[in-house]
């Protein structure tokens, strides 16, 4: 029951941007104090912002707010990446909503894990896990996305080897492959994936439908797709001619 008002109420918020909390019991037929209780729980995970008796969602630019698009989605992505990573593990997790998801379950449901990640958000997303070791690679700090990008990310990734770098993904080509839309950002990508064995995708489907500006040039690189189920059959034709191994929430 909970569960599903909380999806109505992204729903909406998604929709409308912002609502007053009256206007969600009424919609609901929930009191007022069980919306407070529902939207406290929401901007707990990061989901919404309260703010005098509103409830509001930003523009899907900003990171707090991409979490609630396809929230769904996100947390079952983020569930199946959880299950590459093992006790002990040290792992990449570059910047994006599905990876924050992913270094968010991974935290809690690991042992002695380290995430090292250009995520200022990640970082302060999963900083209270005790069960976290948390390494933030230097560089240029970018505000609205909350990362960190330049030379120094180069340089700091160098002094690892690990086996999973998980990655987010702004639009897929088949010509090109997957894109950013940022020259600094997808150059982070590359950085970190350079010492990784294997480099994973967090995407929702519907990100084959898009296209990003920048190529993220992964070609040299061991590439599975970590996505649900809705991927169109040309889409999943191409990726296994580009031996890119695609795996579903639903597997």
């Amino acid at each position: 029951m909970k569960k599903q008002r909380e999806k109505e109420i992204l729903h909406l918020l998604i929709e409308r941007k912002r609502i007053e909390v009256t206007e969600l019991s009424s919609l609901l037929g929930v009191s007022q104090v069980t919306i407070r209780k529902d939207l406290d729980e929401l901007e707990k995970r990061h989901l919404i912002r309260r703010i005098h008796g509103f409830a509001e969602i930003s523009s899907e630019d900003d990171i707090n707010s991409r979490l609630a698009y396809h929230y769904d989605e996100k947390t079952k992505i983020a569930v199946k990446a959880a299950g590459l990573v093992s006790d002990g593990d040290t792992v990449f997790i570059e910047n994006g909503s599905c990876c924050a998801l992913a270094a968010l379950t991974i935290a809690q449901t690991k042992k002695n894990v380290t995430i090292v990640t250009n995520s200022a958000f990640i970082a302060d997303y999963i900083r209270e896990e005790p069960g976290v070791q948390i390494v933030l690679l230097g560089g240029i700090y970018q505000k609205e996305s909350q990362c960190l990008v330049g030379p120094m990310i180069r340089q700091c990734a160098m002094n690892y080897n690990v086996k999973y770098c998980l990655i987010g993904t702004d639009g897929w080509n088949e010509r090109i492959g997957f894109t950013n839309k940022d020259q600094m950002r997808a150059q982070a990508v590359r950085d970190m994936a350079a010492s990784a064995e294997h480099v994973v995708v967090l995407t929702e489907s519907e990100k084959f439908n898009a296209a990003g500006t920048v190529p993220l040039n992964l070609s040299g690189c061991r590439i599975s797709v970590l996505t649900d189920s809705a991927v169109p059959d040309t889409v999943r034709e191409t990726l296994a001619a580009q031996q890119i191994d695609l795996i579903t929430t639903e597997e």
